[in-house]
């Protein structure tokens, strides 16, 4: 145990907020040194050109070669959200009391890095040999997409393997797929003046409310969209189901100025095997009757996304990664599917079957204030990682 651990206060103690971007390059080189005293083969490779910002973007991928015929990626990401402000302490010291250990990224997602690299410790201490080679994936950069870091490890440099877990996930099931998502921004425009002369402009505050009602109507009409996969079992309903929301809303400069434009940002989520271009089209016309009913001119911008995906419930990989779970914890745990998105899209889009499961708990306060994570949690996913490649692969 006391591997992980220390494993994991030092990884907190780099403070690599995905804002800044400052601790990235001492991470990937921490990391590095770590693999290769675990003996693994150990490449960084900077997703710099695809970011395009001037910041450095290196992911670490190491491999550990068990002469087996499949390869197994376990995948985790070393960026963190800002600490925000209210911790009981500095949150990149971290605090070890009891059973938890406390810090920004404790438990998203560098508890998954210390279980990934616990694995690769056993199985090199052990003379038992695993059935599968393991491709250690550290990447940066999740917390705003992934495309400079897992995005980038699978479709600019093409690393492969037979099957992917995704360690940035709780353990209440075994996830095999993750909802989309679909964002863009609705614009009005108006007439800009001065609001003592109101007469002499036209606000499209006004219209943009009246959208907005009719957006909420929406929300209701992707709530009937029912997925055939169920939701985590802490979820409202029994199965994963579409989602929408208006998250922002711009307007106005000053209080004595009409603006000249209104806009709202909003948040679609797909279920996990709905076709994006249908999901696209359905919205575009619903907005295209409400602009009639409405006479309202509107436009649609920036309107992308996607990224929902599943792995069949049948696939060899899915069954037996469930019965190694099931055996290192002692009871019965349901598939499902997540609410949210992640880096399996990556994977998945490439026909890599993609399953998630990690030490992530549902109270541990990620991206909160005193964020923690339990070391049992930590152990458990490791084990569970263990008896599959040992015990379950077929």
């Amino acid at each position: 145990m006391s591997y992980e651990v220390d494993l994991l206060e030092k990884l907190i103690s780099i403070d690599t907020d995905v804002n800044k971007k400052t601790g990235y390059v001492e991470m990937a080189e921490f990391l590095k040194r770590e693999c290769e005293a675990l003996g693994l083969n150990v490449k960084i490779y900077d997703g710099a050109n695809i970011a395009k910002d001037g910041y450095s973007r290196p992911n670490v991928a190491a491999l550990l070669n068990m002469d087996a015929e499949k390869t197994l990626m376990l995948i985790s990401h070393y960026d963190v959200v800002p600490p925000g402000e209210g911790w009981s302490f500095n949150p990149f010291k971290p605090i070890r009391k009891n059973d938890l250990i406390f810090g920004r990224g404790a438990s998203d997602d560098k508890s998954a890095i210390a279980a990934a690299l616990g694995i690769a410790k056993k199985i090199q201490e052990g003379t038992e040999k695993a059935k599968r080679n393991l491709l250690f994936l550290f990447t940066c950069d999740e917390e705003i997409g992934g495309n400079a870091g897992l995005g980038y490890l699978i479709n600019e440099v093409g690393l492969k393997a037979d099957e992917a877990l995704i360690m940035d996930a709780g353990y209440e099931a075994v996830y095999i797929g993750a909802s989309g998502i679909l964002t863009g921004e609705i614009k009005v425009k108006g007439v800009q003046g001065h609001a003592g002369y109101p007469f002499k402009a036209i606000n499209p505050i006004y219209s943009l409310a009246k959208i907005i009602v009719k957006l909420e109507e929406y929300s209701i009409l992707r709530e009937k969209k029912i997925s055939k996969f169920p939701a985590p079992p802490d979820a409202p309903k029994p199965y994963v189901w579409g989602r929408f929301s208006v998250t922002m809303l711009r307007a106005g400069e000053k209080s004595n100025i009409i603006p000249g434009e209104a806009s709202a940002i909003f948040d679609l989520r797909l279920i996990p095997e709905e076709n994006v271009e249908e999901a696209k089209k359905e919205f575009i016309e619903y907005l295209k009757k409400v602009s009639n009913e409405l006479n309202v001119k509107l436009e649609l911008t920036k309107f992308n996304g996607g990224g929902n995906y599943y792995t069949d419930v049948n696939h060899p990989f899915v069954k037996n990664f469930k019965k190694a779970v099931e055996k290192t914890i002692g009871k019965q745990i349901p598939l499902a599917a997540e609410l949210g998105g992640n880096d399996g899209r990556y994977t998945s889009a490439k026909n890599i079957p993609t399953i998630c499961f990690g030490p992530i708990a549902k109270d541990s306060r990620f991206h909160g204030v005193d964020e923690f994570v339990r070391i049992k949690d930590v152990l458990m996913v490791k084990d569970a990682v263990l008896n599959y490649i040992f015990k379950e692969a077929e």
